[in-house]
């Protein structure tokens, strides 16, 4: 008898093998032969799945950033009843997770360093991942300004840039509290509009 191959299960499994080979060694220095080999399959049934190491890695962050926002993963971080209790639980969940968030930075901004910028506003990859994760954070605080969220992940990702290469001398507590303050102080200035 035949062996039945979920499909698009498998090409998740493959998926998420690849991303710590892309975080391993870079987007840009991996090869597509590598990536199979690291893995464990034939560099032909990685083709028979992506048919060019771009569309992997596009593929990739389409995956995560859906997997990072659906319903399910917004569910753990709970539900708790003040906007100030919210972004603690954002903040304690990227701490959390802070290897693997920084890992994803690291991936993406390898890819589109050899990209034009005009190539990465064009990527549809790219540009739908942003739109989730803001759209997530939105819908997690109750805000309605992406103007907000966009603020809350540029701070993130900086937050995580510096801790790389800065590690424990940049408190993630601290700079977790003082988000959560600024955004309060904000939005409480903004409550008509909120």
């Amino acid at each position: 008898m035949p062996k039945i191959v979920d499909r698009e299960l498998y090409r998740k499994e493959l998926l998420n093998k690849s991303f710590e080979l892309f975080a391993e060694k870079g987007y840009s220095s991996v090869t597509m032969r590598e990536i199979a080999l690291g893995i464990g399959v034939s560099t032909g049934t990685l083709y028979h799945y992506f048919s060019s190491k771009e569309s992997l890695f596009e593929q990739l962050i389409e995956y995560l950033s859906y997997e990072d926002t659906k319903e399910e993963a917004l569910a753990e971080l709970g539900n708790p009843p003040t906007l100030g209790e919210r972004i603690q639980e954002i903040m304690d969940y990227i701490g959390k997770n802070e290897d693997y968030l920084t890992k994803n930075f690291l991936i993406t901004f390898d890819f589109c360093q050899h990209k034009t910028r005009q190539e990465i506003d064009n990527n549809q990859a790219l540009q739908q991942a942003e739109k989730r994760y803001e759209e997530a954070v939105c819908c997690y605080l109750g805000i309605s300004d992406p103007a907000i969220a966009i603020f809350i992940i540029n701070y993130v990702d900086g937050l995580l840039v510096r801790r790389f290469y800065q590690g424990e001398r940049i408190s993630f507590a601290e700079q977790a509290n003082l988000l959560k303050e600024m955004m309060l102080a904000y939005l409480e200035k903004k409550q008509p509009q909120i």
